[in-house]
């Protein structure tokens, strides 16, 4: 079975141009139920650089459906048999204004776009891709 992954290496991706945040937004919780954005949020703002972007996808998914420990192992393959939407596609870069920094291992962290640390990691050479935009 063929394993895709959402992985990038050395890599900035910038909020979508059509992003209405004009700063690094928490997420607003929904009721009681938690958000994409929110478990996204508080993995990788909690730990930075600890997960790769497979590890976030993957929890959210997990975490939705209510996946015993058991049963990760053998969902993760098959989640990852087919290609997945990337951290490009995330609400906390469409819509919050959060770029996402990967490393040179692939581990990521949030970086508001309003920070000096964003504007410095835009200007650093540093390969940069746009996240997807909300509307065509």
């Amino acid at each position: 079975m063929k394993v895709h992954t959402t992985n990038y290496e050395n890599t900035l991706i910038e909020v979508a141009d059509d992003c209405p945040a004009t700063g690094g937004e928490i997420p607003p919780m929904k009721g009681d139920a938690k958000t994409v954005a929110g478990i996204q949020y508080e993995m990788i703002s909690k730990n930075p650089y600890k997960f790769t972007s497979d590890d976030v996808l993957f929890k959210v998914f997990a975490e939705r459906k209510d996946l015993t420990e058991s049963e990760l192992e053998e969902a993760r393959k098959q989640f990852f048999s087919k290609g997945q939407a990337c951290m490009r596609c995330s609400p906390l870069t469409k819509r919050y204004g959060w770029g996402v920094h990967n490393n040179e291992e692939g581990k990521i962290a949030l970086v508001a776009c309003d920070s000096p640390e964003y504007k410095k990691l835009k200007e650093s050479g540093l390969k940069t891709v746009k996240a997807m935009r909300s509307s065509r």
